[in-house]
């Protein structure tokens, strides 16, 4: 809210706060020629500034007049220096004086303009969003503070509520009452008090505990420019990091001394304030006088970043530290710290995109993979492991349910031999209860060579019904396809297509030897092939052979689509991420 104002003085209260009884006031007033009084707008511990009227221009103004009829020599020595402090300091942003003088009681005043406008604090609390803005007001403050060093004038009480902007943008920085002119001799008389709610009281000279300098808490009667600048980055902080840099009251003093490590980024991270912002405020802020900027330097540097011209060289320097950092993490060797090796490396691209250090170490860290897997890579990569196996086993599930039918059909036709029958019903059944099982968690190493070991042997039987050469190979190959695609057994590929190979040569090698019935011949012009569980010669027979030709091609179907999906799916991210990383670097799309 807007509030009328006139530059607050060493005793006048925050603008908005409760005001004293307007009639209670009116009745010490003395009555000032050509001047008609209208309200008091602000007041406190020594003196209160009332709205009036010139009646010999016909504008309103502000009166600053001191309160009580008793004031000592010292607060009168003060209210008239605070007077003439402003009134020496002609800048738009310093609110002009336009009489000093001496009430018909003997009280002292001084005529100003009148102010209407809302405090910097105020605007950092109901506005925190709108930096551009408060950054504007911020340069403009930091341009006056830079004058009045320039003419040898020390606020010492520089904060939010010392600033006020104006409906039309205009800012000003008030009370001047406790600046310090410097070769003068300083006016804090001993047993001064600190204020501590913002607004100043009588006899607080000192400034305010959390935008005073470290040593204007030692000793403010010595303090110089350099004491201005750290208030100026107490409200730089304040602006950026949306909360004040010390706690408030007395203890701000125990901080103060301490010196500031952390920045505004530092404090608020979540808030991505811009670097330069960030290490100028830290610079205002150094706990050694000389290693502050000037009041000029500050606003250039603030400017600088409304304008858009970053600092380059603070971004490179910044982003030089985050590839360091990202060197150093790799080489540590530990595999743990290649994530903080990427994260560094990409705030290093983020601060410099034209670092072809830090972009050929980006794309490295991202296109080749390590020697040793971090943790959190080994889970990703296990659980995208999971997610192919349990695809795979949902078709082997299929597979062995064409078994199953298959073996339904063949009791209508007539079982030739109901042990074989039983034997390959029985694996067939354990078979697809552990594919049920594979499709639901992940097993072991021993675990995948056991399903192995029982697709062998059920492809060894599964010879017996059409012989070796008619349906055994197919049904073998589709158990080879299925088996070496998961996951655990790609490394062990060679000894699953071993067994599935020995799965086939065996029942012929038992057939030569003797030990089994042959279920095959090769006579002129034909290849003959008998059944051991089929009664092959009725009518349905044909029906069977087409069934099962057409479920291998179905389910060979299957397993090929489910792979090449995996596949795809694989390349595409591949692609996608290689084509991101040619954009960031660069490189020809």
């Amino acid at each position: 809210m807007a509030a009328t104002v006139a530059a607050r003085t060493t005793d006048s209260p925050t603008v908005g706060a409760s005001q004293p009884d307007p009639d209670s006031a009116s009745a010490s007033r003395p009555s000032l020629p050509n001047y008609q009084w209208a309200e008091l707008i602000g007041a406190g511990g020594m003196g209160e500034v009332i709205l009036a009227h010139d009646v010999r221009i016909g504008r309103d103004i502000a009166i600053k007049r001191m309160r009580g009829a008793t004031a000592t020599p010292e607060a009168l020595e003060r209210f008239v220096r605070e007077a003439r402090i402003q009134a020496r300091l002609e800048h738009p942003a310093i609110v002009p004086v336009y009489e000093i003088g001496t009430a018909p009681d003997g009280s002292p005043f001084f005529a100003m303009k009148r102010v209407v406008g809302t405090t910097l604090a105020a605007l950092i609390a109901s506005a925190p969003d709108a930096l551009q803005r408060l950054l504007r007001v911020f340069v403009e403050v930091c341009q006056a503070v830079e004058f009045a060093h320039a003419h040898g004038v020390v606020h010492r009480d520089l904060k939010p509520l010392n600033v006020i902007v104006g409906e039309l943008g205009e800012v000003y920085v008030l009370d001047w009452g406790v600046a310090r002119v410097l070769g003068d001799g300083d006016t804090a008389a001993p047993g001064d008090i600190y204020s501590l709610d913002g607004s100043t009281q009588a006899g607080a000279t000192l400034g305010t505990p959390g935008y005073m300098a470290p040593e204007q808490v030692r000793d403010a009667a010595t303090v110089g420019a350099p004491a201005d600048v750290y208030a100026l980055g107490a409200v730089l902080f304040e602006i950026l990091a949306r909360e004040p840099l010390h706690a408030r009251g007395l203890s701000a003093l125990t901080s103060t001394i301490a010196g500031v490590t952390d920045g505004p980024a530092a404090r608020r991270p979540e808030l991505a304030i811009a670097p330069e912002l960030d290490a100028a405020c830290l610079r205002a802020l150094a706990l050694e006088p000389a290693a502050r900027p000037s009041a000029r330097e500050l606003a250039d540097a603030v400017q600088r970043y409304l304008d858009g011209d970053r600092d380059v060289a603070v971004r490179r320097g910044l982003s030089a530290a985050h590839l360091a950092s990202a060197r150093a993490a790799l080489a540590d060797g530990d595999p743990g710290r290649r994530v903080e090796a990427m994260r560094e490396v990409g705030h290093a691209v983020a601060l410099d995109p034209e670092s072809t250090a830090s972009l050929e170490l980006f794309a490295q860290l991202m296109l080749r993979p390590p020697a040793v897997l971090p943790p959190g890579l080994e889970h990703a990569l296990a659980a995208s492991d999971i997610a192919t196996q349990r695809r795979q086993s949902s078709v082997a599930v299929l597979s062995f349910a064409a078994i199953a039918v298959f073996l339904l059909a063949i009791v209508g036709l007539g079982v030739a031999s109901w042990p074989l029958w039983c034997t390959i019903a029985g694996l067939t059944a354990v078979m697809a209860l552990a594919a049920r099982m594979l499709s639901r968690r992940s097993p072991g190493p021993r675990d995948m060579m056991l399903v192995v070991i029982g697709n062998a042997v059920l492809a060894a039987l599964l010879s017996r019904a059409f012989g070796s050469m008619i349906v055994a190979p197919v049904v073998t190959a589709v158990m080879a396809l299925s088996l070496t695609s998961y996951p655990q057994l790609i490394s062990r590929g060679k000894l699953v297509i071993a067994l599935l190979v020995a799965s086939w040569l065996a029942p012929c090698a038992l057939e030569w030897a003797g030990v089994v019935a042959s279920s095959w011949q090769v006579v002129p012009g034909e290849i003959r092939s008998t059944s051991a569980l089929i009664a092959l010669g009725s009518p349905g027979s044909i029906a069977i052979l087409v069934a099962v030709n057409v479920l291998e091609i179905v389910v060979i179907g299957l397993f090929a689509n489910a792979l090449a999906a995996s596949r795809q799916a694989a390349q595409r991210a591949v692609e996608i991420q290689a084509w991101n990383l040619r954009q960031l670097i660069g490189a020809e799309s």
